[in-house]
């Protein structure tokens, strides 16, 4: 009876705000204290994490997310884009899905991707006769589209919470990620073929080309720089947070002079530590609650549970699918992945599913679930930020989350298209 009247008690608290890492300190204390075991165990496993190295890759690849979106790349990436892609059919379709591709995978934040790239882009696809709903849709699904890619943030937090390795993480999100941006385009281009008043395509052109590329030549080579820095053996995950962090630094405060040594950097700089604060907090709260879930054998006591109606990896990858995009649509990614990740690997595990490959299906769906009705995140700031009502939201991104929803279940159903990278390069 105590422990329902405490649930109910941290429920009204979280309906109410409480911050979230509140919550999940107190399951965890309150677990501990009915458990017999001294508390000292969360902090032991903190301290524990802090001496991990990769630890230092959050603060540095998120400063320089949050340079990059404070600065103008986003309008130099649109158009170089355009340069490039301009040509093809539904280009502008295509521009939009890249480009928000490539942001989230520098900032890590789909949220910000949508706030940044999204008053330059819907403004052009409006002009070019793409209709209003098709607009609203491609851009608020587009957000999460990066979360794939390196350097993302939410691979590194995968990589650390699961004891996983993040150089396999950041090969293996490629292959799924070109197929998610891959089927949204020609989508989207047979969308447009629908009609021809739809956005004409441009004339390809060099010189626009070159000058584009002028523009953006110092921001052009950072995924090359990254990767090929890892898996060229020139330094590790840590070491590619530290060369970007200097990089984009360097360019956007010296070169391009976007960001404001005396002004704007030092309100960069607090913004972006206020968010990696209140990632090591949860991160706190978070090992807490796990060590709870183990001491307690609640992964074993779920896989007992599970196994009198689901024996089989295929119905356990299905449940996991559903399980993840109602997390998705109700949890910020960070703390989806800070609370669920130690209760679903030992259990994913136990059916044969390689955690690697488990990390990708992980990310895929919390980046659905980030667009899924009724309570996607993104929803709500796409209405916020095109002032549109949250219901045509719901309308609007409905056939692009039916083609996400498609490639989820490749990634899922065919481990290969994640792993092969990993296997080829033999990491």
């Amino acid at each position: 009876m105590t422990g329902l009247i405490i649930a109910f008690i941290l429920i009204v608290l979280a309906l109410y705000g409480t911050p979230l890492f509140v919550i999940i300190a107190s399951v965890a204390l309150i677990g501990f204290h009915y458990a017999d075991i001294d508390s000292m165990a969360i902090i032991i496993e903190l301290y524990r994490m802090a001496q991990q190295p990769v630890l230092l890759a959050i603060p540095l690849f998120t400063f320089a997310g949050y340079l990059l979106a404070e600065s103008k790349t986003p309008e130099r990436l649109v158009n170089f884009s355009q340069a490039l892609l301009g040509w093809m059919p539904g280009s502008l379709a295509i521009i939009t899905l890249v480009s928000c591709a490539v942001f989230t995978a520098f900032t890590g934040a789909s949220g910000v991707t949508i706030v940044a790239l999204g008053g330059l882009l819907y403004p052009a696809l409006i002009k070019d006769n793409y209709p209003k709903q098709f607009s609203l849709g491609m851009l608020t699904v587009s957000g999460n589209l990066g979360l794939l890619f390196p350097p993302s943030l939410p691979i590194i937090l995968y990589g650390l919470v699961a004891s996983t390795s993040i150089d396999k993480l950041f090969v293996a999100g490629i292959l799924p990620g070109i197929l998610m941006v891959g089927m949204l385009a020609i989508y989207s281009i047979f969308a447009v073929k629908k009609d021809v008043s739809m956005a004409p395509s441009i004339r390809f052109d060099k010189a626009k080309l070159w000058k584009a590329t002028k523009e953006a030549i110092w921001e052009i080579p950072i995924p090359f720089l990254i990767l090929g820095g890892i898996y060229g053996g020139f330094f590790t995950a840590t070491e590619a947070a530290a060369v970007m962090a200097f990089y984009v630094f360097i360019i956007e405060v010296f070169i391009y002079r976007d960001i404001s040594l005396t002004k704007d950097l030092v309100r960069v700089t607090k913004e972006s530590m206020v968010m990696v604060g209140g990632i090591l907090v949860i991160l706190a709260a978070a090992l807490g609650l796990a060590n709870y879930f183990i001491d307690a054998e609640i992964p074993t006591q779920i896989l007992e549970a599970m196994k009198g109606f689901i024996d089989t990896k295929f119905g356990f990858l299905m449940v996991l699918n559903i399980f993840l995009l109602v997390v998705g649509a109700m949890m910020d990614i960070f703390s989806a992945i800070l609370v669920v990740v130690p209760l679903i690997l030992p259990i994913a595990q136990q059916f044969g599913v390689d955690p690697v490959h488990l990390g990708v299906i992980f990310l895929a769906n919390l980046g659905i679930g980030y667009s899924t009705p009724p309570v996607g995140m993104n929803l709500f700031i796409a209405s916020f930020r095109f002032n549109e009502p949250v219901l045509k939201l719901y309308r609007a991104t409905l056939p692009f989350l039916a083609i996400l929803l498609i490639t989820l279940v490749i990634i899922t159903y065919w481990p290969d298209l994640s792993l092969v990278l990993v296997k080829w390069l033999n990491i």
